[in-house]
């Protein structure tokens, strides 16, 4: 029985630990979360001009073409997936993933068809060992990214469109809902459609032309997109990370109480056989 009651104490003092560092990460994971979704945030507003601006352009003047606003038979296919470097963060890769390969199992016939620019360890490891064709990655990234940090990754991607070696971009994340909801999302990226505006737009007017305009800001449009999926990645990310480690945190807090009321029933039953057996010995005696 004392061999018994030991080795509950050992896995009480084991979980105990266990729950400090897991609440130590959700606290780390709940300061880092507040950066993250005020840079995801304050980067919605500005994708939404740019598109507005491009938008404008696009539909605004007669006899305007770009290689980025033509729809062209669908050869072969980029993909730029979003996934973290690290684990304990939940389903966070796991739907993005599975999104992933469910849609390009149901769009694709051969690898071939389509080439995978990969931003996150987990989704690299992911992919190389199913034999994805993985064509580029960045790994390493700092929990408050800058566009540098991708800057590579989005211009061959960006670049390949434009020399046609790719027929359509897409871009497969998690956008970020709450700390509690991270929705994975497939959009598509390149070629653009035009956006309608409702109500009172505003008139722009462009130097030297629409035309020059749109040539420099249409690739730095594509790019800035990424860079937004990148950050709502991020808070995606911390926020099912902050998730994971409340529930494990829980669920460490509950096993302690179930050990310990083993570990009290254990002690009980002790000391009662204890003074059962005092009792026998001097009643023997008597």
């Amino acid at each position: 029985m004392a061999k018994g009651m030991r080795e509950i104490k050992r896995q009480i003092k084991s979980v105990q630990n266990t729950r400090q560092i897991t609440k130590a990460m959700e606290m780390v994971a709940s300061a880092k979360l507040r950066r993250a979704q005020e840079k995801a945030q304050s980067s919605r507003p500005y994708v939404e001009k740019l598109r507005e601006v491009v938008s404008s352009i696009a539909n605004g003047a007669d006899g305007i073409s770009h290689p980025m606003l033509v729809t062209r038979p669908v050869k072969r296919t980029a993909y730029i997936i979003i996934t973290s470097d690290g684990g304990l963060v939940g389903g966070y890769n796991a739907n993005i993933l599975r999104s992933l390969t469910d849609f390009i199992k149901n769009k694709h016939a051969s690898k071939e068809e389509y080439g995978l620019f990969v931003i996150g360890r987990k989704g690299r490891d992911y992919l190389s060992r199913r034999q994805f064709p993985v064509v580029f990655d960045v790994t390493d990234l700092s929990d408050t990214p800058s566009f540098a940090d991708i800057k590579s990754l989005a211009y061959q991607a960006v670049q390949g469109f434009e020399l046609e070696e790719y027929d359509e971009v897409y871009l497969c994340y998690s956008k970020f809902i709450n700390a509690i909801t991270q929705r994975p999302t497939i959009d598509r990226l390149l070629p653009f459609e035009s956006v309608e505006h409702d109500g009172v737009t505003a008139a722009y007017e462009y130097e030297p032309s629409p035309e020059r305009v749109l040539e420099v800001l249409l690739p730095k449009y594509a790019e800035t997109l990424i860079f937004a999926a990148l950050l709502e990645g991020k808070a995606s990310e911390l926020g099912a990370k902050m998730t994971a480690m409340g529930s494990a945190t829980k669920n460490a807090t509950k096993m302690i109480n179930e050990l310990t009321l083993t570990y009290n029933r254990a002690r009980q039953a002790a000391i009662t056989q204890e003074i059962t057996e005092i009792v026998a010995g001097a009643n023997a005696q008597g």
